[in-house]
């Protein structure tokens, strides 16, 4: 069987996925894989690509929500801080729609293909936050088409970036492009956190067969050092029978 070449990143806004999915990303172009980056081809496309067109990639750098079709409408509209209010359950339907779609295109074709996934947030990104925002069992999240379908291929190898939420709420105020989003607040940072370290969640993934580990990216860890220890991370992975 084809290992599972899935890599889920997940964390708090600002604790280093990007920089961590970054660095997969430039591994596989070291070693002169066509990489398809899903991110800019949905932004010129408003699209996804079909999975014929996948195939034709060694490795595809995805994130959630995904730039086109639902997930534009999440990004612009769902989770900015506008005053309109969209319930937790509504945000949650709308996130594993985004996810199922994304899924049925490209991952589940590229997972099965053995390609080389790298992605940030997904189906954790669910199950950390909209119980945070409203009162929602997990069970009714895993119900959802799109999170089911996500659980069904789950990630070979889930990375969660750990930092502390006060550090995350000083990077996230040094950025020149603001989000603006309803999530942007201390104390809500701090209960994601311990939502992301949490056992419950690490028991989930690894029941469904990822591997778990914990990547700290706060101070005084540089950039270069977290990618180095990421790639460390996901080559021993590889490494392993």
């Amino acid at each position: 069987m084809t290992k599972n070449k899935f890599v889920m990143v997940d964390g708090l806004d600002g604790s280093g996925k990007g920089t961590i999915v970054d660095a997969l990303q430039k591994w596989a172009e070291l070693k002169a894989m066509k990489v398809l980056d899903l991110r800019s081809y949905c932004r010129e496309n408003g699209t996804f690509p079909e999975p014929e067109e996948v195939m034709q990639y060694d490795a595809v750098v995805s994130a959630e929500p995904t730039f086109c079709l639902v997930g534009k409408a999440i990004r612009e509209e769902l989770v900015r801080a506008t005053g309109r209010h969209y319930s937790a359950m509504s945000l949650a339907q709308a996130f594993a729609l985004d996810r199922e779609i994304l899924y049925k295109r490209v991952l589940i074709p590229a997972i099965k293909a053995g390609k080389y996934v790298f992605q940030e947030r997904g189906i954790s990104s669910s199950l950390v936050y909209q119980p945070v925002q409203e009162h929602i069992q997990l069970s009714e999240l895993i119900r959802l088409a799109g999170n089911k379908t996500a659980l069904q291929f789950a990630p070979g190898l889930f990375i969660v970036a750990t930092v502390k939420p006060e550090t995350v709420m000083g990077r996230l105020g040094a950025r020149p492009k603001k989000d603006y989003s309803i999530f942007d607040s201390l104390e809500f940072q701090r209960n994601l956190d311990s939502r992301f370290r949490s056992d419950w969640l690490r028991q989930l993934l690894e029941q469904h067969g990822s591997k778990v580990i914990y990547l700290s990216t706060d101070e005084p860890k540089t950039v270069d050092e977290t990618q180095k220890e990421a790639v460390k991370a996901f080559e021993d992975f590889l490494a392993q029978k």
